[in-house]
């Protein structure tokens, strides 16, 4: 659990730590509890044949690999052994008679660049359409573990990998579980151990089981299992509830998933798979009885949100289809709520980054269904995903918490909007009633136009600025003044209470934070308007290329 921070973290690393400590999780210590294999093992386990026939059924030229952290160790091989099946049918030119070097030549126009995507842009279970077109390539092969989620620019073909497992352990552990076999059991496995599903349930019917459901892989992460749909070897359609079900899982699964399955099964059990999926830590799994406990954590970050004035969108993809549209529909969110969003794009995402914006009170995540849960040690605001958001924006007459959880941008629902008539009569309303009242009223509103603060369930607090857009006429100019611009004459003028500063004549809660509360706004704003110190005169610097400097007047360095 994180724990609460009653300050920012601290953002730079010890100067004694700099070239003896590395703080990002080392591969090799994932590789040492790996299981050695085979080259022959190797062949079956990354498909190589089935990738071979896939890019040359599609006619890919250029292919970008993309290998989670822990199969990197594997890149090199994998790399080799398909460039070495891509390569086999150049051999039938010479039995069509062509000689060497036409053959040659042809082979060389036709050969397939391969790339070794190694550091992903963003969560390792999404494609990396970023880097993949800095290759410019044709398409992707996505290998390892992954969300699915749709892409919307370049084809992918998903190698899951083969891994082995014990269907006798698996089904031990399922009767130790389940001990009343006419329950409804649905079992599941992670992508990776997809292809054993079928089996398991097979040896489950042969020792008693009558209700087992199996699982197929289908890309709809909004279906009542992400990803999943139940098939029936019988061909019948199973109309059961899944509340009265209970969930077997192969493989731990990602806490969001976990999360998304506990809300939606009457229990769930995993067993652990001892050496894959594939992973770079020794992280404890979370137990399935935990989930209710992280639940109301989830919670309280709904409640903590409701109160925040400033939220940041959190662009953690630039690859799932429709999160541009995602980005527009929070905004639209957001501002109906009155309150401001910054959009931010960090790339990989840790606590420090997110620190140096002070001003946001707290984050929404644009991204996967499964990156969207962001769970790190330090943050010092709360990071949420957009159902969430969904809650925290609703009054506290309206909102109810179900159990129910939803970690990606799928289901994010646009305000309603208004329709022709209503939103001419807002806008005459708006013309005819409110500007002509803000020069009359000090403060720019009145009394029965404000509305009550919100009361803060985390602290107990009443907040009465937690909708900082709701009435920008807080912001209004008087006397022909604008925050930033020169005063119309030398008198001093005190601003009134809730005045927020303007930024092209919108207000603007972030130019306000830093007007009122920053205490360092940008290099040079330390010297007074009566400082007579002299500045430093500015001289011309390298310029170029590394690879040779220009430095001052033509002097060349190498």
């Amino acid at each position: 659990m994180t724990s609460e921070l009653s300050a920012p973290p601290v953002l730079s690393t010890p100067a004694e730590h700099t070239f003896f400590e590395d703080s990002t999780p080392s591969i090799t210590i994932a590789q040492a509890k790996l299981p050695h294999r085979s080259e022959s093992e190797l062949y079956n386990v990354y498909e190589i044949a089935r990738t071979a026939a896939e890019i040359q059924h599609n006619g890919w030229r250029r292919i970008a690999l993309q290998f989670p952290d822990a199969m990197l160790p594997d890149a090199p091989w994998v790399v080799n052994a398909l460039g070495k099946e891509l390569d086999l049918p150049s051999a039938h030119a010479h039995e069509k008679g062509e000689d060497a070097a036409s053959a040659q030549k042809k082979e060389v126009e036709q050969r397939r660049r391969l790339y070794i995507l190694a550091d992903t842009s963003y969560s390792a279970c999404c494609v990396d359409e970023i880097a993949a077109e800095h290759a410019d390539a044709d398409g992707v092969v996505h290998y390892g573990r992954a969300c699915l989620s749709p892409t919307s620019r370049l084809p992918v073909l998903h190698i899951f990998t083969r891994q082995k497992l014990d269907y006798n352990a698996v089904a031990v552990e399922i009767e130790k579980q389940f001990p009343e076999k006419a329950e409804n059991l649905v079992v599941m496995a992670d992508v990776m151990f997809q292809e054993h599903v079928s089996p398991v349930c097979e040896l489950l019917r042969e020792r008693g089981y009558t209700n087992v459901i199996p699982t197929d892989i289908v890309r709809d992460p909004t279906g009542p299992i992400p990803n999943r749909k139940l098939i029936s070897d019988n061909a019948l359609t199973f109309d059961y509830n899944l509340k009265e079900c209970h969930l077997f899982h192969i493989a731990t699964p990602p806490t969001s998933l976990l999360l998304t399955l506990s809300s939606r099964l009457a229990s769930l059990r995993i067993y652990s798979t001892p050496s894959s999926p594939y992973t770079t830590t020794f992280a404890t799994p979370l137990d399935p009885s935990a989930t209710p406990a992280l639940l109301r954590r989830r919670y309280a970050l709904v409640i903590r949100l409701a109160t925040a004035s400033i939220i940041g969108i959190l662009v953690n993809t630039l690859s799932v289809k429709n999160y541009m549209s995602t980005i527009s529909t929070l905004k639209s969110q957001i501002a109906a709520a009155g309150k401001k969003s910054y959009t931010i794009v960090v790339g990989k995402l840790n606590a420090a980054k997110l620190a140096n914006f002070a001003e946001v009170d707290g984050w929404v995540v644009v991204g996967c269904w499964e990156s969207g849960l962001v769970e790190y040690e330090g943050l010092w605001k709360p990071v949420i995903t957009p159902f969430e958001l969904g809650l925290a924006l609703q009054g506290e007459e309206s909102r109810v918490w179900t159990g129910e959880w939803w970690g990606g941008i799928e289901g994010v629902k646009a305000p309603p909007a208004l329709d022709a008539t209503t939103e001419s009569v807002a806008k005459s309303e708006e013309n005819e009633e409110v500007e002509p009242e803000a020069e009359d009223v000090e403060g720019g509103v009145e009394d029965e136009e404000s509305e009550p603060p919100v009361f803060d369930l985390r602290t107990g607090k009443l907040v009465s600025h937690s909708r900082p857009m709701k009435f920008a006429i807080r912001s209004a100019p008087r006397n022909g003044t604008e925050t930033g611009g020169a005063p119309s004459s030398s008198s001093i003028v005190k601003r009134a209470n809730g005045d927020v500063a303007l930024v092209n004549g919108v207000a603007s809660p972030g130019a306000e934070f830093l007007r009122s509360q920053r205490t360092w706004q940008g290099l040079g704003t330390e010297f007074g308007a009566d400082d007579d110190e002299e500045s430093t005169v500015v001289e011309e610097g390298r310029s170029g290329i590394a690879s040779g400097y220009t430095v001052g007047q033509g002097q060349v360095r190498t």
